[in-house]
């Protein structure tokens, strides 16, 4: 009897302790036996609103306990905080005092943000800057340690909480928009409450606005047959992702080349970083789909995440199919701010000040900054010489801030500043690109091609080699483009088409036939998977570290990989090593495949599943979670972004 009551009693205690090296994952038994038990008792009462959202934000904090222990209080004190702060700000009537609440709002927030995770950043910063010799530790741990009289809380080093990035994004946008007015401020705190931590979409996204989410808490709860099939559809296809895309390519190929690049060839670094480009996407977008499930399940709707990014033909489209939520939001709540595609404001030349401040510490030299000035002080020379360019000008520095921004919500790394930065660089460029004739843009290329070949015979460094590689892919593209526009084409390759004058007559316009099209669409796509992919290379060297040593490892990460891929490989190994690593590379080849299937057909394949019988929906869901268990890795995977 007293065994039964102590195997009774250590359950109840692991059930309802937190267990750091084993947190709370959509892909463990413990969720989803967790999950059944929520939903059952959910069942009781989910016709009643204020019952039903009381109970979820309960299970949404008892969630983030398991998730992340005593990192509960904070969130506690993002829901307290926030949901006051929108209540004062609705009663303000002068705009000043709205606009300094606001502030002071966004302030607090966003210093919650910096002080979890900028402080060794900042530290080293100040260190370097003043001369100091200042050492992190956890101030709020201590003080909490003081006030508990407990050791409880951990001071020697500050821990990043999971998903702070995400709660604090969303709680950002709540006290924006209602002091925009575009939302009244929620009158339940049990509503809003659970509006910021429910626990589906908590630690890793997507980013859910007030204004479509609060909407949804007093509505009938309504799950029909269908809407059901499709919920654990999603959840099948996350499952899928994350199993046996991503952590199969991340614990067989892409974290050991990661770890140490130089063990491995030019070839295997090249494709780890490809393998790495599918994986981020199926883990990501794995969870986004697992939560979109369990939500609908419930009953409430998530925002879209994901539109099959890998099928973007430029960098400005990957970045509206790609965390379409974090996109938006910084759209909305930075870029606009700082004047868009209208003008540029002071917010402008601040972040270009802390940009070139920060570039130049994380590189360790002040030149960086200096450059920084002086092309900033040239571009601002162009716009005040051509007022007619202003405006694309503005557009562009606009844009390149919130992508470098955008890199730096990932964490302070040199790696994650350079990341942002080749993304904000693809859309100038794209801007540009666009407005300029083919015979122009060949002749560009044509002269960047024979800049790099100068600079590989010259240096024979391997960073030019992969630039040389690059531009030859882009040259290839540009070039049958340009032929094919002047080249003398068959019917079937161009189809007649009318088109108006100015003076309303009709001539015959020749039109690129569907074929020719798809083609270049094909090779757009292309082209831009190719560019977005090299970018991960700093993006993932900057991941998965120690806030002290990510800056140097990170960047040593990345310039060994690019060492590796741009020195001269030995091609009559590559069949070898293909074939050794055939079952990564067969995985990855299909990821891509279906990826890239044309959207109207997975339409097509999620109704099929939906409609299916009961019966034959569980034989589905038996067989896929079994094949599911012939991938499980010995030690569970963390989505990635649970570490932003």
């Amino acid at each position: 009897m007293n065994s039964l009551r102590e195997i009774i009693r250590e359950f109840f205690v692991s059930l309802l302790s937190f267990d750091q090296a084993h947190p709370l994952l959509f892909t463990q038994f413990y969720f989803w036996a967790f999950f059944a038990l929520v939903f059952a008792v959910f069942s009781l009462f989910h016709s009643k609103a204020l019952l039903r959202n009381g109970y979820l934000f309960a299970v949404s904090l008892f969630f983030y306990y398991k998730t992340s222990g005593v990192f509960l209080a904070l969130l506690l004190f993002v829901i307290v905080y926030n949901f006051f702060a929108a209540k004062c700000l609705h009663r303000i009537r002068s705009e000043k005092g709205r606009s300094a609440l606001t502030a002071f709002s966004v302030v607090v927030d966003l210093g919650i943000l910096a002080y979890f995770k900028y402080a060794y950043f900042l530290t080293d910063f100040v260190n370097n800057l003043l001369g100091l010799n200042l050492e992190v530790h956890d101030v709020l741990g201590e003080w909490l340690n003081m006030l508990t009289g407990t050791s409880l809380f951990r001071a020697d080093a500050i821990i990043l909480p999971v998903g702070i990035s995400f709660f604090t994004f969303q709680a950002v946008s709540y006290v924006v928009d209602v002091k925009r007015r575009h939302i009244s401020p929620v009158e339940n705190f049990l509503d809003f409450g659970f509006y910021l931590s429910f626990f589906p979409q908590l630690v890793a996204g997507p980013i859910v606005r007030a204004s479509e989410f609060i909407q949804q808490l007093h509505k009938p709860y309504n799950l029909s047959r269908r809407w059901f099939g499709i919920a654990i559809f999603w959840i099948m296809n996350g499952l899928l992702k994350k199993l046996i895309l991503a952590d199969y390519l991340a614990v067989n190929f892409c974290d050991r080349v990661f770890e140490n690049p130089l063990m491995y060839s030019g070839f295997e670094n090249l494709s780890a970083l490809f393998c790495y480009s599918l994986q981020v996407y199926a883990d990501f977008s794995g969870y986004t789909d697992i939560a979109t499930g369990v939500a609908m399940l419930m009953g409430f709707y998530l925002p879209k995440n994901f539109d099959s990014p890998y099928k973007a033909v430029n960098t400005q489209q990957f970045w509206r199919r790609w965390h379409m939520t974090l996109s938006r939001w910084l759209r909305d709540y930075l870029y606009i701010p700082l004047g868009g595609n209208r003008s540029a404001t002071v917010g402008t030349f601040i972040i270009i000040a802390a940009v070139a401040v920060f570039g130049s510490f994380l590189s360790g030299s002040w030149w960086v900054a200096f450059g920084v000035f002086v092309l900033a002080a040239g571009i601002g020379l162009w716009a005040w010489k051509r007022p007619r360019d202003r405006k694309l000008i503005t557009t562009n520095i606009n844009s390149m801030n919130t992508m470098l921004l955008g890199g730096l919500w990932h964490g302070a790394s040199w790696n994650f500043m350079i990341w942002g930065g080749l993304n904000g660089i693809g859309m100038v460029i794209y801007k540009i690109w666009t407005k300029r004739s083919m015979l122009q843009k060949l002749l560009l290329i044509s002269s960047l091609m024979s800049i790099s070949a100068l600079l590989v015979r010259w240096t024979h460094a391997p960073v030019w080699n992969m630039f040389a590689v690059w531009l030859l892919i882009i040259w290839v593209g540009t070039f049958v483009k340009y032929c094919y526009r002047w080249a003398v084409l068959g019917k079937d390759a161009v189809v007649k088409a009318p088109a108006l004058t100015a003076k309303g007559a009709v001539i015959p316009v020749q039109l690129p036939s569907a074929r020719a099209r798809w083609i270049s669409r094909a090779w757009d796509i292309f082209q831009t998977f190719v560019f977005i992919t090299f970018t991960r290379l700093f993006f993932r060297s900057g991941s998965n570290l120690d806030p002290a040593l990510a800056n140097e490892q990170a960047w040593n990460t990345a310039k060994n990989m690019v060492n590796q891929i741009g020195s001269a490989w030995n091609l009559s190994l590559v069949p070898a090593m293909a074939w050794q690593h055939r079952t990564v590379l067969l995985v990855f080849v299909l990821g891509m495949l279906v990826h890239w299937l044309p959207e109207r057909f997975k339409r097509r394949y999620r109704i099929v599943f939906a409609r299916l019988p009961l019966f034959w929906m569980a034989v589905v869901v038996v067989v896929i979670v079994v094949f599911f268990f012939q991938f499980i890795t010995a030690d569970l995977q963390s989505f990635i972004y649970f570490q932003f």
